[in-house]
């Protein structure tokens, strides 16, 4: 994949970049393999939003992919290579040996008709799903399991890469993209390779349209608000927000406020933390 810049004939274009789409085989998706989808523009059951800043955006249809990699010892050929608005890595359309049809998340270097298979006994090639316990030590894998038989569940963004780093008794450790070291069960499957259109990170949206095509509605500062509407907001003029550290607009810490629960049962898996975010500490401003 390549990055694709503009002439800046217009303030929207004077920034923007985007994908070349050099890697896509066809536009038209496989029928079977396509529903549409009901979309909650941020809201519950009841039809309170609960999400803010979603709603609007382009039509899409839902892809099924299989995060399962279940067809176990049936060899299919990469078929095409598409585009999926639903995700920012690409997909591939496997046909297999006896007739089924399924998408895969496409890793990076994988062409056009290419066989691949899933199984234990599967050859260590990209594309190819194993379980933890056979892969070798320092082979980057994606689309990982955390539970067996549950699908892949982690690692399956564009550019996405786990890292194989130990195995003892049952568990098998990985070095996951975010820098956190977290054990496995030896049975969960894997799929080898990295990620495709590793670029994605690199695109410039260029303008605010482009956010709305997204469905992402505007956010609005909570320091320009209103106090009934933002304990950031009131005051004359540009005033600070008032408080020891920002808050979300019900009053809770945020920015760096850590909310995973401490007695949750995974946290016994994690060798070691993640790398600390990059947002801005206290006395920043918040929405």
């Amino acid at each position: 994949m390549g990055i694709r810049s503009y002439r800046p004939l217009t303030p929207g274009t004077r920034q923007k970049t985007s994908s070349d789409f050099a890697e896509i085989t066809t536009d038209t998706p496989e029928k079977s393999l396509v529903f549409s989808k009901h979309r909650h523009k941020g809201r519950n059951n009841r039809g309170v939003i609960t999400s803010r800043r979603r709603g609007g955006g382009h039509k899409r249809l839902y892809r099924l992919i299989d995060f399962y990699r279940d067809k176990r010892g049936i060899p299919g050929k990469i078929v095409t290579v598409e585009y999926d608005p639903n995700r920012n890595a690409r997909i591939s359309l496997v046909h297999y040996q006896d007739g089924d049809k399924r998408y895969i998340l496409h890793p990076r270097n994988l062409p056009v008709g290419t066989v691949i298979i899933a199984g234990p006994d599967a050859p260590f090639e990209v594309g190819n799903a194993l379980p933890l316990e056979k892969i070798p030590l320092g082979t980057d894998v994606h689309n990982v399991e955390l539970t067996p038989g549950r699908g892949g569940q982690i690692v399956r963004a564009a550019g996405a890469m786990a890292q194989v780093v130990a195995k003892e008794g049952d568990m098998v450790t990985l070095k996951l993209p975010s820098g956190e070291v977290r054990l496995f069960r030896k049975e969960c499957y894997a799929t080898l390779g990295q990620v495709g259109n590793v670029e994605a990170n690199n695109v410039n949206i260029g303008k605010a349209g482009r956010n709305r095509w997204k469905a992402r509605r505007p956010k609005v500062r909570g320091s320009v608000m209103n106090p009934v509407d933002h304990p950031h907001g009131g005051g004359e003029g540009r005033a600070p927000i008032g408080r020891s550290g920002p808050v979300t607009p019900w009053g809770k810490p945020t920015l760096g406020y850590k909310t995973r629960k401490k007695k949750k049962q995974s946290n016994a898996l994690i060798v070691r933390r993640r790398r600390k975010s990059s947002k801005r500490g206290r006395g920043g401003r918040s929405s």
